[in-house]
């Protein structure tokens, strides 16, 4: 099977920073896409089911990235958001799928690396893993729950993806700023495994999947060069010209999380996720190292400080 077969995709949260990504590459290669959302320009909408059952019908793919973003302090209106929006959408489709008449092959759930446990020793395959705890893991677990408890047909993949770092947005600028402030330097003890993915690497990990049948159930997206977090923040600096930076102890993360409006977790936890399902499967990721990765996100990447997405 190749591209070519791939005629209509449905991607949900589409408006999100792979969602986008990820339209512009398929429409890029002639492929239809419709889009699931909440405002009135989406082809279907969450809280009028028939349109999500009519969007679905004839189509090839179903991506879904809706979820409010996990990069925020974790309130008790923000854990809430966070978990309803992405138990419920999938749900949704889950019911809209089971009376589709002619359902998309293959349903794409995105899903995330964090549901692992904090790994120093050894890395998390999809096969010899250990589940983590902790809000983050429950939130994993509920929305792939959801996902493959759905009554239908249709193959599923869930996409445990690592960090997703590209130029324009991506969890990378947080850290860009950072360096550029001078911070630059290792996190907490800095030996956290920093578990990492190119945004184009994550597009291809979905038209991949799509076109090899053998790919199903959870699926790692992370690159192979898994780094400490010193050695990411070093090779940040380096992307960035800056040599030195101010290291940041756990403490200071903990004070200093708004400046990066985000939890401490996300940047201490050790991420160490291996991409069994897709090395095994003859998978080959476009950005492997993370210099390659930097070298062409820091080349598309404006001076001074950078958005960052509110929580």
């Amino acid at each position: 099977m190749s591209h070519s077969d791939l005629q209509t995709a449905v991607v949900a949260g589409a408006s999100g920073y792979i969602g986008q990504h990820l339209v512009r590459t398929l429409v890029d290669r002639g492929v239809d896409v419709r889009t699931i959302g909440r405002s009135a320009t989406s082809d279907a909408t969450w809280d009028d089911p028939a349109s999500l059952t009519a969007v679905l019908d004839g189509a090839d793919l179903l991506v879904n990235f809706a979820g409010r973003s996990v990069s925020c302090r974790y309130t008790k209106r923000n854990a809430d958001a966070i978990f309803a929006s992405r138990t419920e959408t999938t749900a949704a489709l889950g019911r809209a799928l089971a009376t589709t008449a002619r359902p998309p092959q293959l349903w794409v759930n995105s899903s995330t690396g964090t549901i692992y446990r904090d790994a120093r020793d050894r890395p998390m395959d999809e096969v010899t893993s250990e589940l983590g705890t902790g809000f983050s893991v429950a939130v994993a677990r509920a929305w792939e729950h959801e996902r493959f408890s759905a009554p239908t047909p249709v193959r599923k993949v869930a996409l445990r993806m690592s960090i997703v770092l590209g130029a324009g947005g991506g969890a990378l600028n947080p850290f860009i700023n950072l360096a550029r402030m001078g911070f630059g330097g290792p996190m907490g003890d800095g030996d956290q495994k920093f578990s990492w993915v190119h945004v184009d690497d994550v597009v291809a990990a979905i038209t991949y999947a799509f076109e090899h049948p053998d790919v199903i159930g959870p699926v790692n997206v992370a690159a192979p060069d898994v780094v400490t977090n010193a050695e990411m923040m070093g090779h940040v600096r380096e992307a960035l010209g800056r040599r030195r930076g101010v290291p940041l102890p756990a403490w200071a993360l903990e004070a200093g999380a708004r400046v990066i409006r985000t939890e401490p977790e996300l940047v201490l936890k050790s991420r160490w996720i291996d991409s069994r399902v897709l090395r095994e499967s003859g998978f080959d990721f476009a950005y492997p190292s993370l210099t390659l990765a930097l070298d062409e996100i820091a080349g598309r990447t404006p001076r001074g400080l950078l958005p960052v997405a509110l929580g």
